[in-house]
């Protein structure tokens, strides 16, 4: 879990925790990409802020691609997935939940992604 906002981190760490997931977080892209160099054998799924300071969520998912490219995720933002397409930062293809992240959404979200082939 990939977020500059130390609460929300929490908060989704909590709420997956409490449904079996183990949960790795980082507060940057950074972070997120040292660490899945580190974690990338037990790493799932990864779920990335697309807007952060320094490396973005994008940014960070490229290089976690090099690393592994079949990492699967999930792209969260303040901003609706429509002005992030106008921006060119969401991609169709791409998993994307708005923020305020709702819990069941989160889950659903994940269980969906968790499942897909290929």
């Amino acid at each position: 879990m990939v977020d500059d906002d130390q609460s929300l981190r929490e908060l989704s760490r909590k709420i997956l925790r409490q449904f079996g997931y183990t949960v790795i977080t980082a507060d940057n892209g950074q972070d997120a990409i040292d660490k899945f160099g580190e974690y990338r054998d037990i790493i799932d799924l990864v779920i990335l802020d697309i807007i952060m300071p320094g490396i973005n969520g994008i940014e960070a998912f490229e290089e976690m691609q090099k690393i592994r490219p079949d990492i699967k995720s999930i792209f969260i933002s303040g901003y609706t997935a429509d002005i992030l397409q106008k921006r060119g930062m969401l991609e169709k293809d791409l998993k994307f939940i708005s923020k305020p992240l709702i819990p069941q959404n989160l889950l659903k979200k994940v269980q969906e992604v968790l499942n897909m082939t290929g």
